[in-house]
Formats: C-alpha cells, sequence, structure tokens
C-alpha cells in the first residue's frame, strides 16, 4: 500500500515538473514569437548587426549575465544561511529551479514556494520570508536609485502624464479607500497587519551583518544590470551622455517594478515602460525594444531554461 501511494505521489511530482518545464519552453518561445513591437526577423537582423562587429562583445554580454546571477546567488545563501547552512551550488540550483517556477506566477510569487520545497517543512515558512526580505531589499534599491531617475525626468523633460489634478486625486483616494474597506470586512487588512508584525519581529532577529550583505549584493546587483543595459545602448550607437542614460534607465526599472505583471510578460512591462522613458530623448523605438528583449533573453530567459534542468532534477526533502 505504501508502496503504491509512494509510486503515485513520484508520478504526479514528475507530471507538475514537466508542466513547469514546458510551460517555460512554451511561453519563452511564444514570447520571442508573438512580440508585436519586434519580429523574430527583427531582432536577429539587429543582432547580427551587434555581433558583426565584434564577437567579443558576446562574451562581454555574458558575463555581465554571470555576474548578475552570481550576486544572487551569493544573496541567497547568504540569507539562507541564517537558518540552515548551503552550499553555492545548492543556492545556485535554488536560484535557477524557482526562476523557471516563477515563470507564470503574478510578479515571480511562484518563487517563494519552490525555494521554500528545497528545505524542511519546519523551516518552510521562514524560508519565504528569507525570499520576500532579498526581494524587498532589491525593491529598495530600484526605489532609491529610482528617486534620483524621477527627479532628473521630471526637471529636464515635460512630462504630461505626471500631471494631477484634483478629480484624479480624490479618484486614488476613493479606490484606497474602497479596498481598504473591503479588507477591513472581510478581515483581510487584519491578516496583513498581522503577518506583517510577525514577519518585522522575524528580521529583527537576523544580524546585521547579514541585512547589510544582502542590501550590498543587492545594489552591486542593481549596478550591474543597470549598465549591461547602458553597455547595449551604447552598441547600438546611442550617443546620448551618461549622466542623461543612466538616469532614464534608473527610471525604466523604477516604472516597471511598481506595475504588478506576470513574470512572463516582465519583457513587455520594461519594453513599453523603456520605450515611454526613452522617447523623451527621441530614441528610435527598434533600438530601445532589441535592447531590453536582449536583456530579458541575458538575465531571464537563458537562466529560466538552464533552471529547467534542477526543476527535472528534483526531488522532495524527504526523498533526498
Amino acid at each position: 500500500m505504501y508502496n503504491s501511494l509512494h509510486k503515485y505521489k513520484r508520478f504526479i511530482l514528475l507530471l507538475i515538473k514537466l508542466a513547469i518545464v514546458i510551460g517555460a519552453f512554451y511561453f519563452i518561445s511564444q514570447r520571442l514569437t508573438t512580440n508585436e513591437l519586434l519580429s523574430v526577423s527583427q531582432l536577429k537582423q539587429q543582432l547580427s548587426i551587434l555581433f558583426s562587429k565584434n564577437y567579443w562583445l558576446l562574451l562581454l554580454l555574458l558575463l555581465f549575465t554571470d555576474v548578475n546571477w552570481l550576486l544572487e546567488i551569493f544573496k541567497w545563501k547568504t540569507l539562507a544561511s541564517f537558518e540552515k547552512k548551503i552550499t553555492f551550488f545548492e543556492a545556485y540550483e535554488y536560484c535557477l529551479a524557482s526562476l523557471t517556477t516563477s515563470i507564470i506566477t503574478p510578479n515571480r510569487i511562484g518563487e517563494y514556494g519552490a525555494k521554500a520545497l528545497y528545505f524542511e517543512k519546519k523551516l518552510q515558512k521562514k524560508v519565504m520570508v528569507l525570499n520576500l526580505i532579498g526581494n524587498l531589499s532589491q525593491l529598495t534599491v530600484t526605489i532609491f536609485f529610482g528617486i534620483f531617475g524621477m527627479f532628473f525626468l521630471i526637471t529636464h523633460f515635460e512630462i504630461g502624464l505626471l500631471t494631477f489634478n484634483n478629480s484624479k486625486f480624490v479618484l486614488f483616494l476613493s479606490v484606497l479607500l474602497l479596498f481598504f474597506i473591503i479588507g477591513s470586512y472581510f478581515g483581510i487588512t487584519k491578516k496583513i497587519t498581522k503577518y506583517t508584525i510577525k514577519i518585522f519581529h522575524y528580521s529583527k532577529k537576523i544580524p546585521l551583518q547579514i541585512h547589510l550583505k544582502t542590501i550590498a549584493y543587492s545594489l552591486l546587483r542593481y549596478l550591474v544590470f543597470s549598465h549591461q543595459f547602458y553597455f547595449l545602448l551604447r552598441l547600438f550607437e546611442v550617443d546620448t551622455n551618461y549622466f542623461t542614460l543612466i538616469n532614464l534607465i534608473f527610471c525604466t526599472y523604477f516604472l516597471a517594478s511598481v506595475i504588478p505583471s506576470l513574470a512572463i510578460f516582465d519583457w513587455a512591462i520594461k519594453g513599453s515602460v523603456a520605450v515611454v522613458v526613452f522617447g523623451f530623448i527621441r530614441l528610435n523605438q527598434l533600438t530601445i525594444v532589441t535592447v531590453t528583449t536582449f536583456m530579458w533573453l541575458l538575465n531571464f530567459a537563458i537562466p529560466a531554461l538552464l533552471g529547467s534542468i534542477f526543476v527535472l532534477n528534483f526531488k522532495m526533502v524527504a526523498e533526498k
């Protein structure tokens, strides 16, 4: 009876893993073949122009990607070590497998459950909180630089979209009030407050050194992928000065980060935001869409495909 039940569970787990991997491949392929802003032929043409100049550029761009993910892996290793010591290769596996799993979930929420499954049941809730702390640290850095970017955008360009009249303000407050009333009626607000307090108390137990390392890794990672973006713009012969470009990049990541979306549509959000933001310097739309697509391929699609190997090899903790 036990053997039959065990085989049944393993079969279901196999189906789930196959569904995740097939889904990842499907959505990534759909992303490339159904992009209204950039067709496959246009992408190939743009990349051929880029790499016809120097092949070493591809190696340099891959190096940016490697450093970006190495910093994320070290950040997760640092955070997870508070509950359980893990090796670099284990952190590598957990990060890439969770990326693959989170590909079709809103705001990559599937990442939390995927990482938690690699730990004993008694640690899973704490692991999800640790992952939340890691993501919040990255968001904090994005907001910090984003504020400077937005200030630059507002002071150097005329932005009609940011005009905020009284009717819009009242509508905004009304929506917030409505959400608060609904949340209070169903007890959601109370539960959120309760969990927030628990998370706060748990985070206070984490040594200051771990918090500082987490912020440092988040900061370095942000600087790496934002300058990877800048480097790509330069490769496409965008000759605008560094200060302007880097602030517009800060704006793009800031605005994209505050828009809820499915992880698979992250490219579309960043691409659309970038088109608007870089439109202020009249940058060619094809160039900016190519850059955001290539950023997505390097930092999301390729790592997600690599992570599918770890998803297929995944075993429940009790089976290890």
